[in-house]
């Protein structure tokens, strides 16, 4: 099943369940965080920029890891 990207400019979650469980503690994106999905990376396709709500960029996510909120959820 394809995954659909987020919408730019959208609040999203990192889905820990899309990866291994023994990569979970390597990444810098916490699982409960939001960030804000920047959009996909022109030259890197299926790859992302998300920015934190402490102004930290993250880059080079795979965009099918990344699960737009509802709005109940922001």
């Amino acid at each position: 099943m394809k995954r659909k990207i987020p919408r730019k400019l959208s609040v999203v979650k990192f889905d820990f369940l899309t990866m291994p469980k023994q990569y979970h503690a390597k990444y810098p994106l916490k699982e409960g965080k939001h960030y804000l999905f920047l959009g996909e990376i022109a030259n890197m396709p299926h790859h992302c920029v998300v920015v934190d709500f402490e102004g930290r960029v993250h880059w080079a996510f795979h965009t099918d890891n990344f699960t737009e909120l509802s709005e109940e959820e922001t």
